[in-house]
Formats: structure tokens, C-alpha cells, sequence
């Protein structure tokens, strides 16, 4: 099983939810069935590393970041992927529309797995500067996730 993390840059809230993700699906000693990476909709930041505001929360938590680098949503992607995970209403729209023919329902909303809250999405921090709510936001959502991807691998 993959899953691919989406945001617009690929520097502040998919970085953070690849590296979070990553450590609960350690934790859950799953590592070897699920696959966690990320990517941007468009190639902005394409070679920069995570945003410091984004590798602070992840420090604070004791999280790894691996140094992960920017880049862009591909159509392999798409084939590699079974479930391409986009952080708000407008990176799931450009995240549908680049999917190569027949391959846009792999595209799902951070908060798709969340009872009562599937309509919900992620704001951007680096335009908000709030990457602790990014994080608040990515601990409630991520878990369900887990949940949801644990049924489908056993």
C-alpha cells in the first residue's frame, strides 16, 4: 500500500503529514506494508527542503524529517499510489485534474477517513503561519488514516 501526501509546495503540510504519518505507521509496525511519501501540485518549491517553520513542529515532537526535498506530482505517482491524500479543497481539485484518465478517484480530502468531519480541510501555514494548528489538524486526521489503511492490508 502507498499513499502520497499533497499540498501546493510541498515544503509545509505534506512534508509534515509524510514525516508524521511515517512515525504512526512505525509505531504501529506496518512500516513494511505501508509506503508514505509526498509531493506538491505544482513545482514552486520543486528542490527545497521542508519550510524551517514546518522541520520546528516536527523537532518539538521528536519527529524525523529525513530530509525530505520539494517536488511535484507525477503520473507515476498516480499508478504507484493507492491513495493520493490532498490537504484542502484546492490542491484535491489540481490533484484531480493532473490525474492521468481514470486514475482522479485515487485523490481523497486529509479529512476523508475522519467520522463527521470528511469535509473538512487543512489551511496553509505558510500563508496563516500556524503550523502548529497544521499539526493539531494533521494528529486528529492521520490516525484515521491508519485506521482505514490497516483494514484494507490484513
Amino acid at each position: 500500500m502507498k499513499v502520497i501526501f499533497v499540498c501546493l509546495g510541498n515544503i509545509c503540510r505534506s512534508p509534515m503529514a509524510e514525516a508524521m504519518f511515517k512515525k504512526i505507521v512505525a509505531e504501529a509496525g506496518v512500516a513494511d506494508q505501508i509506503s508514505v511519501d509526498s509531493a506538491g501540485t505544482s513545482n514552486i518549491a520543486e528542490g527545497s527542503p521542508a519550510d524551517s517553520r514546518t522541520k520546528a513542529i516536527l523537532d518539538k515532537y521528536h519527529i524525523k524529517d529525513d530530509g525530505m526535498i520539494a517536488r511535484q506530482l507525477c503520473d507515476s505517482d498516480y499508478y504507484d499510489a493507492d491513495y493520493i491524500i490532498a490537504m484542502d479543497q484546492m490542491n484535491v481539485r489540481d490533484a484531480k485534474d493532473m490525474a492521468p484518465a481514470g486514475l482522479e478517484n485515487k485523490v481523497h480530502g486529509i479529512f476523508e477517513a475522519t467520522l463527521g468531519k470528511e469535509n473538512r480541510y487543512i489551511v496553509d501555514p505558510w500563508i496563516t503561519h500556524r503550523f502548529q494548528d497544521t499539526y493539531n489538524s494533521l494528529s486528529e486526521a492521520l490516525p484515521n488514516w491508519l485506521v482505514k489503511l490497516k483494514k484494507e492490508i490484513n
